[in-house]
C-alpha cells in the first residue's frame, strides 16, 4: 500500500453538551476504498464535514501531501481534490448535465454581455461520461434522469474537479440491485485510476464487497479498523455497537391466521394493464420485493387510498375499504408507513407528541379540543414501548435520528390498534442497531396478530426478516416464496419476470 496523501490526526470536535469527535485519526492512501461505518450519531458526518472544510475541529492536525494545518476551508478541500457525493443529491433539475457539472465554473463567450458557452461545456463533460460508461449525454436534462443516473452526474462533477478523494454518503440507499452493481463497478474503475473513495453505508454487504479497509466509529471515537481479510458482517457490527446482534429472522411465535388484507384484481395507474392479487395473513410478515419500477410503492399507495385504484378491491378482515379514501383504510385498521418518512410521514417542526396523536386526535380530544395531558401521556407510553430516544416528547421530530424518526411514524399507528400495517422501505438510511430494534418490533406485532406487508429493496432484509416473499414484475405478482425457497437467486429471477428453475 502506498503512503497516505491525506491524514486526520487526533481530531476533536465538541458541541454544547456533546463530544462529536474525540481524538479521531484517519489516513487515506491513493486508490484505496475505505468503508466508514457506524451507527447514526457515531460521528461520521462530523468527520466528513471536517474533511470537507465545512466544520473546523477544536484540536488535531490535518496533513495533506505532508503539509500540516489545523483546519481546512471549503476552498482548501476542493483544492486538495476532496469531493462529496451526498445522499441528498445537489443538482438543478431544470439544467442539463453539462451545466450541472460545471455550475459556477462555466465557460463564457462574448464581449460585454457574456453568455455561457454551452458547446464547450458539453465537449468538456463528454470524456467524464465516457469514463464512467454513462448511458446519457451532456445535453440530457437532469429532470429526465433516474436517481442512479443523477448520482453518476454527481460523480462526474467530482471528477471534473480533479478529485483525488471522493466521499460517497449512503450512495446506494435509493438504488435498485442492478444500479448498485453498476455503482460498485464505477468505484472499482475509480480505484484502478488511483482515485480514493470513502464509502459510507449502512448496507454492510456492499461495504464488505468494495472496501479495502473498514474504519468503524462509535460514540465519536474510532472503535477499530478491519483490514480486507477481516471484513465481515459480524466483525463490523461487533465494533459498531459493542456486541453481537442476533440473526434478523426470528421464527414466528404463532401460526398465521386467516387473510387480514386481501387485494383482489387491483390495477394501478403505474401499470394499468396489469392486475394484482395479494393476501397477507394475520400474524405474518410478508415481504414485497421487486426492482424499482415494478409497482410496489404505487400498489401500497393505491391500497391505502392515496392514489386512484383503476379497478379491483381491497378488504381488511373481510370488510371492504372504500377506494381513494385513506380515512376508510384507517377506520378499518389498515395503516401505511411511507417510504419518505420526512416528507410524507412526519411534520418535522412540531413535537413528537403531536406527530403521534395526529392521525387519531379524537382519542386525545375533550369537547372538540385536544387534551394536552392525554396527548402527552399517550406519547410517553409509545416512547417507552418503542424505546424512542428523545429527552422529551415535546421536542420537535426533526431533531431525532433517522431510526428514532421511523419509530415515531410507527408510534402514530401503534397507538390505534392496527390490523394491517404496510411499511415501505422501513429501514432506509437507518443504522444496524435501530434496524434490529425495528425488526424485533415487527416480529412482536406479528406475534400479536397484526398482518405486516413490508416493501424493501434490501435483499438481506427481505430474506432475513420475512415469513414469505411476494415478488413484483411490471405491475404483477410474478411469484411467492415460502421460507424454504428463500434465496437471492430466486428473488431476482422472479423480479426480472423469469420462472424459478
Amino acid at each position: 500500500m502506498a503512503s497516505p496523501f491525506l491524514e486526520l490526526i487526533g481530531i476533536r470536535k465538541t458541541y454544547p453538551g456533546v463530544v462529536a469527535l474525540n481524538a479521531v485519526s484517519l489516513a487515506v492512501c491513493p486508490g484505496e476504498v475505505i468503508g466508514l461505518v457506524g451507527e447514526n450519531g457515531a460521528g461520521k458526518s462530523t468527520l466528513m464535514k471536517v474533511l470537507g472544510g465545512v466544520v473546523a475541529p477544536d484540536s488535531g492536525t490535518i496533513r495533506i501531501d505532508g503539509a500540516e494545518r489545523a483546519a481546512l476551508s471549503v476552498h482548501d478541500a476542493i483544492g486538495a481534490g476532496i469531493a462529496f457525493v451526498h445522499q441528498e443529491l445537489n443538482l438543478f433539475e431544470n439544467l442539463d448535465v453539462a451545466a450541472n457539472v460545471f455550475i459556477g465554473r462555466e465557460a463564457l463567450v462574448g464581449g460585454f454581455l457574456k453568455l455561457v458557452d454551452t458547446k464547450t461545456l458539453r465537449q468538456r463533460v463528454r470524456p467524464y461520461l465516457d469514463r464512467l460508461g454513462c448511458d446519457f449525454g451532456p445535453a440530457a436534462m437532469v429532470d429526465t434522469l433516474s436517481l442512479a443516473q443523477r448520482q453518476l452526474v454527481e460523480i462526474v462533477k467530482a471528477l471534473s474537479l480533479n478529485a483525488r478523494l471522493v466521499i460517497m454518503d449512503e450512495p446506494t440507499s435509493s438504488l435498485t440491485i442492478a444500479e448498485t452493481e453498476r455503482l460498485l463497478r464505477v468505484i472499482a474503475g475509480l480505484k484502478a485510476d488511483g482515485v480514493s473513495i470513502v464509502f459510507i453505508s449502512h448496507r454492510l454487504g456492499e461495504v464488505e464487497r468494495c472496501a479495502d479497509r473498514v474504519v468503524v466509529l462509535r460514540d465519536g471515537t474510532v472503535a477499530g479498523e478491519l483490514p480486507r481479510e477481516h471484513i465481515g458482517h459480524a466483525a463490523m457490527i461487533r465494533l459498531m455497537i459493542g456486541r453481537d446482534l442476533k440473526g434478523s429472522h426470528v421464527p414466528p411465535g404463532r401460526s398465521p391466521g386467516g387473510d387480514a388484507l386481501e387485494v383482489l384484481q387491483a390495477r394501478t395507474t403505474a401499470h394499468p394493464g396489469a392486475t394484482v392479487d395479494l393476501a397477507v395473513r394475520e400474524g405474518e410478515i410478508l415481504g414485497l420485493a421487486g426492482l424499482v419500477g415494478s409497482g410496489r410503492t404505487e400498489l401500497a399507495r393505491a391500497v391505502f387510498g392515496i392514489d386512484r385504484l383503476l379497478a379491483g378491491s381491497v378488504r381488511v378482515a373481510g370488510a371492504p375499504v372504500r377506494p381513494g379514501r385513506p380515512r376508510s383504510a384507517i377506520d378499518g385498521g389498515l395503516y401505511l408507513v411511507p417510504e419518505d418518512r420526512k416528507r410524507a410521514g412526519l411534520l418535522l417542526d412540531i413535537p413528537v407528541a403531536q406527530n403521534i396523536s395526529l392521525p387519531n386526535l379524537r382519542a386525545c380530544a375533550s369537547a372538540m379540543l385536544v387534551d394536552v395531558e392525554t396527548e402527552l401521556e399517550n406519547a410517553e407510553r409509545q416512547k417507552r414501548r418503542l424505546d424512542i430516544r428523545v429527552p422529551k416528547v415535546t421536542a420537535a421530530a426533526g431533531v431525532l435520528s433517522g431510526g428514532n424518526q421511523q419509530k415515531v411514524v410507527l408510534a402514530k399507528w401503534l397507538s390505534m390498534s392496527p390490523r394491517v400495517i404496510i411499511l415501505d422501505e422501513p429501514t432506509r438510511g437507518i443504522d444496524v442497531g435501530s434496524k434490529s430494534d425495528i425488526y424485533g418490533l415487527l416480529r412482536a406485532l406479528a406475534d400479536s396478530g397484526v398482518a405486516i406487508l413490508m416493501i424493501s429493496s434490501d435483499m438481506e432484509e427481505v430474506i432475513g426478516v420475512c415469513d414469505r416473499i411476494a415478488v413484483m414484475h411490471e405491475g404483477r405478482i410474478s411469484g411467492t416464496l415460502d421460507r424454504d425457497q428463500f434465496s437471492e437467486h430466486n428473488v431476482l429471477r422472479l423480479a426480472v419476470g423469469a420462472n424459478l428453475a
